[in-house]
């Protein structure tokens, strides 16, 4: 599918994002105050709602980064999850954070705190800009939500189409309609 001839469909515009980031970020440093906070982003798809969404935090706070496969450049998941590169940090003694893109199947999420359980962490959460319950695989609600969205293909602010279109500064679904 060539996205560049579709009609796009905006559905959290730059404005919506900034705002619900924010109420997120201020959610965060409350529910974490007396904390060790570690927030563990999931390449590639989070590093730009990561890097809004730690700005927002008003409590020290320790990044770290892995990188997982699910997807390729494909519209669904393949259901098998690999890590591509883990975490370099130690988790014993902080609370985790995992910050991702978006949750459909939630296979990814599933994994990817079960691995990281094994490190010992005091306590792990999970963060998502988009949730797309309508597709869960696993049973699992992520802890903080931006956004909460239908089964519809979304691209932008991170997310991307054949590792295209993350620089979009606000998410959109790309529909059949041709432009």
């Amino acid at each position: 599918m060539d996205i560049e001839k579709k009609v796009w469909e905006v559905l959290c515009s730059e404005e919506d994002l900034n705002k619900r980031i924010k109420e997120l970020g201020a959610q965060i440093t409350e529910d974490y105050k007396d904390k060790n906070l570690m927030v563990v982003s999931l390449l590639k798809g989070s590093f730009i709602f990561c890097a809004d969404l730690v700005r927002a935090i008003d409590l020290k706070t320790k990044i770290d980064f892995m990188t997982t496969q699910s997807y390729g450049n494909e519209f669904s998941t393949s259901g098998n999850v690999q890590v591509l590169a883990d975490i370099k940090g130690n988790l014993e003694g902080y609370d985790v954070l995992v910050v991702d893109d978006i949750t459909d199947s939630a296979l990814t999420m599933d994994f990817v705190i079960k691995h990281l359980k094994e490190k010992n962490p005091n306590s792990i959460k999970s963060c998502v800009l988009l949730d797309k319950p309508s597709r869960r695989k696993v049973e699992l609600v992520p802890d903080y939500c931006g956004f909460t969205i239908e089964d519809k293909f979304v691209v932008g602010y991170g997310l991307n189409f054949g590792d295209h279109y993350r620089n979009i500064p606000y998410v959109f679904a790309v529909t059949d309609e041709d432009r």
